[in-house]
C-alpha cells in the first residue's frame, strides 16, 4: 500500500540555512560525538549530551534511562542517531511528550530536538501532523532521522543540537529550546485546578483575572465546609503547642 508523501513546504528565512564564517567561542554548540575510538568518559558525556536533547533536563530522571540502548552504543552495536531513534520511542518519551500535546505541537517540539531548528511554518508542522497521523510515532520519527537534512547537519555519530543559536553580530541569540514548555496551553487548561477554597463543581479561582475582590463575592464563593476545618485543625495545633510549652516550664521556687 503506498504511502502519503511529505507535503511540500517552503523553507523560511533562519539562521541555520546560511553559513556561518563566524569564529566559534563558549556560547557555540559543542559537538558532541563518537566518531573515533571515545574513552569512558567521553562515551558518558555523548550518552548525557544524547538525554539532555531528547529529554531536555526537565526530564532527565534515573526512571527514564534506557540502560539496554546505552549498553549497545557502548558496544558498537548502534550508532548515535539510533540511540536517539530508541530514545524518541521509549515510553518515557511517549508519555511526557507525545500523550500530553496534541499532533502539531508534538511535531513542533521534535522538529526541535531532533532537527535543531524551529519549524519553519504552519504548513510544515501540517506536514509532519499528516506523516503522524498517517505512519504513526514510529513511522514519524524513522521520517525524521533518516531525512537529508538530519544526515546532512548530524550524521550517524553526532548528538543533535540547536544549531546556530548564537550569532556574533547580534547583542542576543535565539533563546534555547529547553525553555519551552513540553506541552500546549491545550493540555495546561485540562490539568486539574485548586479547589481548596472553592465550592465543590468548580475547577476555576475565586476570582477571575482581574477582576475586583469584594466581600460579598467571597463570602458566596468560598468552600466554607473546608475553610471551617482548617480553622479547627488550626486551633487545635496551636492549643496543643500552647499545652506542651505550658508543661516544659518548670515550677516556680
Amino acid at each position: 500500500m503506498s504511502t502519503i508523501p511529505l507535503l511540500s513546504y517552503a523553507p523560511s528565512s533562519q539562521n541555520q540555512r546560511v553559513i556561518g564564517f563566524e569564529v566559534a567561542g563558549e556560547e557555540f554548540p559543542k559537538i558532541f560525538s563518537t566518531e573515533g575510538l571515545p574513552t569512558e568518559g567521553e562515551m558518558n558525556t555523548v550518552i548525557y549530551a544524547a538525554y539532555r536533547q531528547i529529554f531536555h533536563e526537565q526530564q532527565m530522571l534515573a526512571s527514564h534511562r534506557q540502560v539496554f540502548l546505552e549498553s549497545q552504543l557502548r558496544a558498537g552495536q548502534i550508532s548515535v542517531k539510533d540511540f536517539i531513534r530508541g530514545l524518541l520511542l521509549s515510553d518515557s518519551f511517549r508519555r511526557l511528550n507525545f500523550e500530553a500535546n496534541n499532533n502539531y505541537r508534538f511535531v513542533e517540539l521534535c522538529v526541535q530536538r531532533v532537527l535543531g531548528r524551529a519549524v519553519y511554518n504552519d504548513r510544515e508542522k501540517l506536514a509532519w501532523s499528516i506523516v503522524l497521523a498517517t505512519k504513526g510515532i514510529q513511522g514519524f520519527v524513522d521520517q525524521l532521522l533518516d531525512s537529508d537534512e538530519y544526515e546532512n547537519s548530524f550524521g550517524d555519530n553526532s548528538v543533535p543540537f540547536q544549531r546556530r543559536r548564537i550569532l556574533p553580530q547580534r547583542e542576543l541569540g535565539t533563546l534555547p529550546f529547553e525553555r519551552m514548555a513540553r506541552y500546549g496551553l491545550d493540555y495546561r487548561d485540562r490539568l486539574p485546578k485548586p479547589t481548596l477554597l472553592r465550592r465543590f463543581g468548580a475547577n476555576d479561582g475565586l476570582f477571575a483575572q482581574g477582576e475586583e475582590f469584594t466581600w460579598e463575592a467571597f463570602v458566596e464563593r468560598v468552600n466554607w465546609p473546608i475553610v471551617s476545618g482548617l480553622l479547627v485543625l488550626l486551633f487545635l495545633s496551636s492549643a496543643v503547642g500552647m499545652a506542651i510549652s505550658a508543661a516544659a516550664i518548670p515550677p516556680a521556687g
